[in-house]
């Protein structure tokens, strides 16, 4: 499964890419305000560090203007995926920017049928979010079971990334559910290394290291 950062904090991309564990970044327009800084300079701050896939989100509500967000953003950097939203105006910006060669990651999807329509309309990569279907008491997890099922029932290529991950849970839940991405917080990446008991151990070595009566180092 292949692990990105969702963020638009240069300063946490840059930590979490330290690690050797980030194979992508994405980015919404939440995440970018919470910069302060201008969205372009932020944009070709993290394309320059992650040579993976960078989504960045359009904000139009008609394709055309997708579209044309879709370009400008394309011409960022090759490795930019254009973020579209779950709706019909989205499919038809997706089907107009895969025909030109364009990767694609389509947003806020939260059913199985958006799901099936965004892989027929050729989407790279397709983000449900499981956090916010769990706010509502429905199982987030439940949709990426299916969505990795229908994917592999029809040979779509679209690519299922765990979107809206709230803790260490859902990491590893996606994992077994087979999905292709999770997309994750900073916060809960570093989760993802600790455990009290490698702390106790670590803790132990240390106290036991210095009873040793010649150290090399």
């Amino acid at each position: 499964m292949k692990i990105f950062i969702d963020s638009g904090d240069i300063n946490e991309i840059k930590e979490a890419n330290s690690m050797g564990i980030l194979d992508g970044v994405t980015t919404n327009p939440s995440l970018i305000a919470k910069t302060g800084r201008d969205f372009k300079t932020v944009a070709k701050e993290i394309l320059h560090e992650v040579k993976g896939p960078v989504s960045l989100e359009t904000v139009s509500l008609n394709a055309k203007g997708m579209i044309d967000e879709g370009h400008f953003l394309a011409d960022l950097g090759p490795n930019v995926v254009v973020k579209i939203p779950s709706t019909t105006e989205g499919l038809k910006a997706i089907k107009q920017l895969t025909s030109e060669g364009l990767q694609t990651n389509c947003t806020l999807c939260f059913s199985s049928n958006q799901a099936l329509l965004i892989a027929k309309a050729g989407s790279t990569i397709v983000s449900p979010f499981v956090g916010r279907l769990d706010d509502i008491s429905e199982r987030g997890m439940d949709l990426i079971r299916d969505c990795v099922q229908i994917y592999k029932n029809y040979g779509y290529k679209t690519e299922v990334l765990v979107a809206s991950i709230r803790n260490p849970i859902h990491v590893k839940e996606a994992s077994l559910c087979g999905a292709h991405i999770c997309t994750i917080p900073f916060a809960v990446i570093k989760q993802l290394m600790q455990h009290p008991l490698t702390d106790a151990g670590i803790d132990k070595f240390l106290k036991d290291w210095e009873k040793v009566p010649s150290k090399p180092f």
